[in-house]
């Protein structure tokens, strides 16, 4: 897994608790509209789209190169010209809500964990009938049950990206610690099963810490045995529980868990600044101060080659993924999707362009490697690597954010991937138990000012708990009555009302 995307995953929470507290936007259409194609437009006249997405370092410095290669085929297959918007993630939200309100052009994007809220602000058309239409490879690379999932008030109003679609806990460590030790690891299971190993480290290594979170993440992060049901204010513990939504920070198991935290704490088992730290996990493994970290696991990170470490870390790291079946959840599906926004003047252009970053492989390996010969070789079959004299530093297109760009199943894999990597992610996804919730989604509106509230108190609380690093026996019921005081009963009698008409409209 990228950096990048464990860092989003560890930032999940508090993105999702802004977000989901943002106010409507002044273009607010709740779905109920859809945008006019162009008027001007003459039939066979070309078409010009632009298509909007976060990046997370510099502009690359041939991304007009691929803008062109884009365009070329794009021109040729659908009369369109693609005018391609990267925005710096830090910039993303900003940037994009000025272009709502200033009626900018902008015909395609994806949401990064704001979905709903891009709905709710009205900044998404409903695709149903567009799909229908002209969406013919999107619907045969998705699971019928994936692309339901996304529906909002019964509508569609964006299409998932192609990626792991389920998870399961798990858990990295350094694999020469491992050895060194002759540590075993057969017996993991759930989160409570790693205290011996946590001490078998802390013994062989004094200096370093055997359990670690990531950049503002607590431990519990990635380590989850309920439905979340979009922001964690309200769960379905077991992703059933009868369709009863709890408050997680109330329940028996998580007072359970910060106790077991406090302890593994307490005897040098966690990181001591964890609840303070700002380092990436994997810079905390590579600068020796750490052992492992939990994670949601899936076939990416769980594959392993003998010469090729498949993370960016400079050790060997060996992945474990807990004995839960995988599980997907509406979350699951929806962290990523690609959607028409109501700006769009042309969105049949818009869903044709859309169909082919689903079907078209030579527009999907364009968007995520960038260009054949200049930005990669090709080794054998669907294997590629750098060209001669080009590497990560100097290569003039290097997103490394594949799992953003439509599907990403039908591209090349880098050299040390799993060349049946994409196959098994397939099977992994088939396999996953659904959540009894999956194709619920929350709608904050009526809440978003207790969400608001109950955010600062989240952000208070909840990272101190759960690394251990303060006494629950102290803090975890001020921590609940603040809840409360914040409105988190609202909150969640709010999500079990919608949640309960949501079963009534799908019997």
């Amino acid at each position: 897994m990228p950096k990048n995307r464990r860092l989003l995953n560890a930032l999940l929470i508090i993105a999702i608790l802004l977000l989901s507290a943002c106010s409507n936007s002044s273009n607010n259409n709740n779905g109920k509209q859809t945008a006019e194609s162009d008027p001007s437009a003459e039939p066979g006249e070309l078409t010009e789209l632009t298509v909007a997405f976060p990046i997370f370092a510099a502009l690359p410095k041939d991304m007009s190169l691929i803008e062109e290669a884009v365009s070329k085929i794009a021109e040729e297959k659908i009369n369109v010209k693609v005018k391609l918007l990267p925005i710096s993630f830090s910039n993303w939200t900003q940037q994009v809500n000025l272009m709502f309100s200033s009626g900018e052009k902008l015909d395609l994007m994806p949401t990064i964990y704001a979905y709903n809220t891009a709905i709710t602000q009205g900044q998404m058309i409903p695709l149903d009938e567009l799909l229908n239409k002209h969406g013919e490879g999107i619907i045969a690379a998705l699971d019928p049950a994936y692309l339901d999932a996304s529906r909002v008030k019964g509508a569609i109003f964006g299409v998932p990206t192609m990626h792991e679609m389920a998870y399961v806990n798990g858990i990295t460590m350094r694999e020469d610690i491992l050895e060194k030790h002759q540590i075993d690891t057969s017996k993991l299971r759930k989160l409570e099963d790693l205290e011996e190993v946590l001490k078998a480290v802390k013994h062989g290594e004094p200096d370093m810490a055997p359990l670690i979170p990531s950049t503002g993440a607590s431990i519990l992060d990635n380590y989850q045995t309920f439905d979340r049901l979009d922001n964690h204010l309200g769960v379905l513990p077991d992703f059933d529980n009868g369709l009863k939504v709890v408050n997680l920070y109330g329940t028996e198991e998580y007072a359970e868990q910060l106790h077991m935290l406090r302890r593994w704490y307490e005897e040098g088992l966690i990181l001591k600044d964890a609840s303070t730290n700002q380092m990436n996990a994997q810079d905390l493994i590579d600068s020796n101060r750490g052992f492992a970290f939990l994670l949601n696991a899936h076939p990416g990170a769980l594959q392993f080659e003998e010469g090729d470490n498949k993370s960016s870390s400079k050790v060997s790291m060996k992945t474990i993924a807990f004995s839960d079946p995988p599980v997907s959840t509406t979350a699951h599906i929806t962290n990523t999707m690609w959607g028409i926004t109501s700006n769009s003047k042309s969105p049949d252009k818009a869903m044709e362009f859309l169909n082919l970053m689903y079907s078209d492989k030579d527009i999907s390996n364009l968007l995520i490697w960038g260009i054949e010969g200049k930005h990669y070789k090709v080794l054998s079959g669907n294997v590629i690597d750098f060209p001669e004299g080009v590497n990560e530093q100097n290569s003039g297109y290097r997103l490394n954010a594949g799992w953003m760009f439509g599907n990403q199943f039908i591209a090349y894999v880098w050299r040390g991937t799993d060349p049946d990597i994409w196959e098994k992610v397939k099977q992994f996804n088939e396999s996953a138990v659904k959540s009894k919730a999956l194709g619920f989604t929350f709608d904050p509106t009526s809440v978003k000012t207790e969400i608001a509230a109950i955010g600062n108190v989240i952000s208070q609380y909840r990272l101190p708990l759960e690394t251990g690093s303060v006494d629950p026996d102290n803090v975890l019921p001020k921590f609940l009555d603040n809840l409360k005081i914040a409105g988190i009963d609202k909150v969640i009698e709010e999500k079990q009302r919608q949640l309960d008409q949501w079963v009534k409209s799908n019997q």
